[in-house]
């Protein structure tokens, strides 16, 4: 072992989890449906000091069928599902057109909690995604101007040059059109609920989908 690798080993030793004192959660008072639980422990970290809640890990399958993994932000969680958007012409959208099914993972260690989430995935009609859009900030207007989402890059410059371009027309335009932007939604078929405790006696409740009602299951963690 190096020098290099064994300092490294070191460092990651120290690391903890959990330092904070861990809300309890009994899950015979959890509701029949997932999509509430969710909305409360979404304010619940955002209470309690989570910085960036409203992020997420999105899991998709690749041409060769290898999982692929990337963190972007939650749009909304409603009765249709849990939303995101992204160009339809980068990975995750190519992913995702020949393969609509995805996961979801949620970490909030203000709170030892995570939520998962999996099911089909849907795009939204284009007037949907062209809203979604232009109810964001200048700067996510710019970004997705920009355009070329996960294609190679020749050089830092020529970012910069349009990056540049895309701000000054995203200021001068707060209606432009990107038309590979595209809302989706997450059916969920699947939701699980993890609460994390510091004896490591962790509580998970799974919801299932079951036609139109859901059940509930406790796994051992």
């Amino acid at each position: 072992m190096t020098d290099a690798h064994q300092s490294f080993l070191d460092l990651l030793h120290t690391q903890r989890v959990w330092d904070v004192e861990l809300p309890g959660f009994d899950p015979a008072s959890a509701p029949p449906a997932p999509l509430p639980l969710f909305h409360r422990w979404f304010a619940e970290a955002v209470a309690a000091g989570q910085a960036e809640p409203h992020t997420m890990s999105l899991a998709t399958v690749d041409a060769e069928g290898h999982p692929d993994v990337r963190t972007l932000m939650l749009h909304d969680a409603d009765e249709r599902g849990w939303h995101f958007a992204t160009h339809r012409t980068s990975a995750k959208g190519h992913q995702l057109a020949a393969r609509p099914y995805a996961a979801l993972g949620f970490y909030w260690p203000a709170q030892g909690r995570q939520v998962r989430v999996r099911g089909p995935v849907t795009a939204c009609t284009p007037a949907e995604s062209s809203a979604d859009l232009h109810a964001r900030s200048t700067g996510a207007l710019a970004s997705a101007l920009t355009g070329s989402q996960s294609e190679v890059l020749g050089s830092a410059e020529e970012l910069a040059r349009t990056a540049d371009a895309a701000w000054e027309r995203a200021r001068a335009e707060p209606d432009a059109e990107v038309a590979s932007w595209t809302r989706y939604v997450v059916e969920a078929r699947e939701v699980e609920f993890f609460q994390g405790d510091a004896r490591r006696r962790h509580v998970r409740l799974r919801y299932r989908a079951r036609d139109a009602a859901w059940t509930r299951e406790l796994l051992w963690p």
